[in-house]
């Protein structure tokens, strides 16, 4: 039996942080450490001291971690800190607390970019459980040192009150010591420990899920789907959406899963006007299933034109109110232009980035993947059956644009780098341009029913581009559509990671085996690495032919490389071994760190079926003849350092894990166990309260009630196989 825990983060927004530069303002990001490990960093918000960020992640992390700790920094072009001295520098040191111990770095003098590369071990009585705490400070040979700002988390507490809301971030624990407001972040973390038993356990709750999707959708009040989604709500519903499509997805049946739940919301919706437009289970889950099939499509449409709104910077506005005339300066040739100017030249600036995007969008279908197509024919078949009537004809176009135009292209050009399409936000300008686009591509996907109306009135230069665009999208819908083919054929095998699966890929820097006396940092080159089940390989390109590998079953173990290593960020090794046992570290150098611990992610998940996997390796590399971590001479010398097989953060290339989905399941169904044997027992008085003949309303009743018994056995059965597993783990640890 395995153990899982997953952390859930949404870092939100700051608010009033203090100024950092020189200019009055700040570049915040947010730093999110477990036990001192950083496992995601927001990108940075320039020139903001209330940032908003939006970003989430759900980080996977063993059930012993001590420590979660969120780090609001300013982001300086040319280095980590605040100058604090007259002379525009700092002397930090850093001091870690654990418990009544405590320890302090060197202090390195006058500079704002120091790198210590120190090693600090603090031992604490077993059983007490105590928070870890990591303080910057400036050192002042006068005076008191300055204190660079802190934020933690206990175990404890997330396990007793998830935190939800606004934290404040105080400059010292200790209120005499305050100096001031550092603002506030406002977070979103949710702790999840579970236990996921083997896959046999499950197979009872899988049998009653596949039977649920064969049956008459409207009208189900007892299987574990219908139960599921009178459970979920809020926040659960988009993680339970997300979970039963890669259950669903992963033995190649989430369209029918998918129509499943249109039936359902279809049954129940009297105003087409009203379809899909609330978040429901049915609106969630195609919205996580465009988000788990099409990223990469997203990415091939909208990537080239976002990439030109970033780089060009041009200054777009039509709002008079929000008109910076000095701002656009230099779209004038004579001084400063004026509001119609501004707007007219801005108008041509918009219509020709949303030109690029409808073409980019319009000669798309060959492009969308056939999942998605067949899911979009199923929903439009759906909802033609429903809305049969000429009145009706544009409500087969609204289900398919309302999901693909309003909840995927258009909030990916609002907030690309949420959607991996860009590493950093906009600036304000940059952002400003792409929400009026964003507006305008929602103004399509509605087909321009509410063109002319509510309070943006100053749109109206741009309608009859939109107009012109609304045919263009319709013909587009028609051909995504027309499509022929089945779902693709799908099993339990295909939620593991297969052989031939894409992982992940992107462009790494490796470091040679032999760097032949050149200098560190220029023994990395760059290379093109594509992940599967299979290996691990490699190229000058993604289109080179000659590419070299290295099998996953080779895989010994997947860790960070101090920086210190080759003075360089975001570094991690996979230790291979060969068949004659001799270990051999290749280093890749990531682009950030989330891009480093997602690469960590997908390494180890691909490889946790190794066996014989290292339980210590070396943080850091081999050289001068010595480990520059711990100082040892030999090149095989036994590591320093325990791995972290279990410390990686999740993103949508993940690969499937179909017991955690299942056992997730499982959690949510329980919490509606008492309600379905309530409803038992109340059927059961029905049934002999009053006279029942043996037509069609007694045999409803009867199979609804033998539904509910069923289910209810399975949740039971689940509940006794997981006591039974504790119970036998007790018994080891009492060995």
């Amino acid at each position: 039996m395995a153990k899982s825990g997953s952390l859930s983060i949404r870092v939100v927004e700051g608010r009033a942080l203090p100024a950092k530069d020189v200019s009055g303002s700040s570049d915040p990001y947010c730093l999110v450490k477990v036990d001192d490990e950083v496992v995601a960093r927001t990108a940075t918000v320039w020139r903001s001291l209330s940032p908003f960020w939006g970003e989430e992640y759900t980080v996977h992390l063993p059930l012993d971690f001590h420590h979660l700790a969120f780090y609001v920094l300013d982001e300086d072009t040319v280095g980590d800190l605040a100058p604090r001295d007259i002379s525009g520098t700092s002397d930090p040191f850093a001091r870690v607390f654990w418990g009544s111990h405590s320890l302090e770095t060197s202090t390195i003098k006058k500079t704002r970019f120091p790198h210590w590369d120190e090693v600090l071990e603090l031992r604490e009585t077993r059983g007490t459980a105590s928070p870890l705490r990591v303080e910057l400070w400036d050192w002042d040979m006068v005076g008191k040192n300055d204190f660079l700002g802190m934020v933690e988390f206990t175990p404890q507490t997330l396990q007793q009150k998830p935190p939800n809301g606004w934290f404040r971030l105080l400059p010292f624990p200790r209120a005499e010591d305050s100096g001031g407001s550092l603002g506030a972040l406002r977070l979103k973390v949710r702790l999840t420990e579970d236990r996921v038993l083997p896959s046999q356990c499950y197979q009872p709750l899988m049998d009653l899920l596949l039977e649920s999707l064969q049956g008459p959708a409207e009208e189900d009040t007892t299987s574990p789907l219908a139960v599921l989604e009178e459970l979920a709500s809020g926040d659960c519903r988009q993680d339970l959406a997300t979970k039963l499509v890669k259950l669903f997805l992963g033995r190649g049946l989430a369209g029918s899963f998918l129509d499943y739940l249109t039936r359902r919301e279809v049954a129940r919706t009297n105003d087409p006007n009203t379809l899909f437009r609330s978040n429901s289970l049915a609106s969630k889950s195609m919205e996580q299933f465009m988000k788990l099939v099409g990223m990469r499509y997203l990415h091939e449409v909208l990537r080239p034109v976002i990439s030109r709104v970033f780089e060009e910077k041009k200054y777009m506005e039509l709002d008079p109110c929000k008109m910076d005339l000095n701002r656009s300066r230099r779209i004038s040739f004579k001084g400063t232009p004026t509001e119609e100017q501004v707007r007219e030249t801005s108008l041509g600036l918009l219509t020709g980035y949303l030109g690029s995007i409808v073409d980019a969008i319009v000669s798309s279908v060959g492009r969308c993947p056939l999942a998605l197509r067949l899911a979009f024919r199923k929903l439009q078949r759906r909802v033609e059956e429903r809305f049969p009537g000429a009145e009706h004809q544009d409500v087969k176009y609204l289900a398919i644009s309302g999901f693909l135009f309003l909840r995927f292209f258009a909030p990916a050009i609002l907030t690309p780098k949420l959607f991996d399409l860009r590493d950093q936000h906009a600036d304000p300008q940059t952002s400003r341009s792409l929400l009026l686009l964003a507006k305008a591509v929602q103004s399509i996907g509605n087909l321009g029913q509410q063109l002319g109306q509510g309070k943006e009135l100053w749109l109206a230069p741009l309608h009859p581009f939109l107009l012109q665009s609304i045919s263009r999208v319709r013909d587009f819908l028609d051909q995504l559509v027309d499509v022929d083919g089945a779902e693709e054929p799908g099993g339990p095998a295909c939620a593991l990671v297969q052989p031939s699966t894409i992982v992940r890929e992107g462009f790494l820097l490796k470091r040679k085996e032999e760097p032949a006396g050149l200098a560190t940092r220029f023994a990395f080159k760059k290379r093109y690495f594509r992940l599967s089940g299979r290996d691990l390989s490699y190229s000058k390109t993604p289109e080179w032919q000659v590419h070299s590998s290295i099998p996953v079953s080779c895989i010994r173990a997947v860790e960070r490389v101090d920086e210190g290593a080759f003075q360089l960020p975001h570094v991690m090794q996979v230790v291979t071994q060969d068949g004659t046992g001799v270990p051999h570290t290749t280093y890749l150098q990531c682009k950030n760190v989330n891009d480093l611990n997602q690469w960590l992610s997908a390494l180890r998940k691909a490889s946790a079926a190794n066996q014989d996997k290292l339980t210590a390796c070396h943080p850091g590399a081999f050289r001068s003849g010595r480990w520059t971590c711990c100082l040892q001479a030999e090149r095989l010398a036994a590591g320093c350092s325990r791995t972290h097989s279990a410390v990686t953060l999740g993103d949508w290339s993940d690969p499937l894990d179909p017991d955690a989905e299942a056992q997730a399941v499982y959690r949510q169904l329980l919490l509606g166990r008492d309600q379905l044997r309530l409803k038992l027992l109340e059927d059961s008085s029905l049934d002999t309260a009053v006279e029942v003949g043996p037509g069609k309303d007694s045999d409803v009743l009867a199979q609804q009630r033998a539904a509910t018994t069923h289910l209810l056995q399975v949740l039971d059965d689940l509940e006794q196989a997981h006591k039974e597993f504790q119970r036998r783990g007790q018994g080891q640890m009492a060995l």
